[in-house]
């Protein structure tokens, strides 16, 4: 083995310093890894807002159907249910829960179930009360209440957040009788 003389040491650390050729790859192989992740980062939110997005319009679209008609019968529930989860496509079905109520407020502003379905969730008890927006408790009507509840599993980021529950309510009044009856 030759030693290195300490003048030939001193050229090739000034050289090695000069010396700009492995940069970019540094830059990249630093970057690279942030970039991913927020691109990943960018797709999984995107996600999300977009099954949040279609919550909201499952719970419209429930409160819409069901304030169209004066009678619900069995088969009817079972159409309206079925459209509310249409709604949720391209989305998984399988953590979807859904409730379509129709609520009675009294003279006094008390408002209680008369009527509820669902769909993998739990039904309103009949005379049981629920909270309702002010602006809403008009003495002496009928209201639909529609639910949806949605558990979120986010491709990448599931070990971080775990599931995630969205969740949805929508109110209308009924638009062709004062109340919607339901029958078997």
């Amino acid at each position: 083995m030759t030693a290195i003389s300490n003048s030939k040491r001193g050229n090739l650390l000034r050289r090695l310093a000069r010396d700009k050729r492995g940069v970019s790859a540094v830059e990249f192989a630093l970057l690279a890894p942030v970039m991913v992740g927020l691109y990943l980062s960018c797709v999984e939110i995107s996600q999300a807002i977009g099954v949040d997005r279609k919550v909201t319009q499952t719970a419209g679209a429930l409160a819409n159907i069901a304030s169209q008609v004066t009678t619900i019968s069995n088969s009817d529930m079972t159409d309206i249910l079925n459209a509310a989860t249409d709604v949720m496509t391209p989305y998984p079905t399988t953590t979807l829960k859904i409730t379509v109520s129709s609520v009675k407020i009294d003279s006094t502003g008390a408002a209680k179930v008369v009527w509820s379905d669902t769909r993998n969730g739990t039904a309103r008890a009949v005379g049981s009360a629920v909270t309702i927006p002010s602006a809403l408790a008009v003495a002496n009507t009928y209201i639909i209440l529609s639910e949806v509840e949605y558990g979120y599993t986010p491709t990448i980021g599931r070990t971080i957040t775990g599931t995630l529950t969205l969740s949805d309510k929508m109110w209308m009044s009924p638009r062709l009788s004062s109340s919607v009856a339901r029958t078997s």
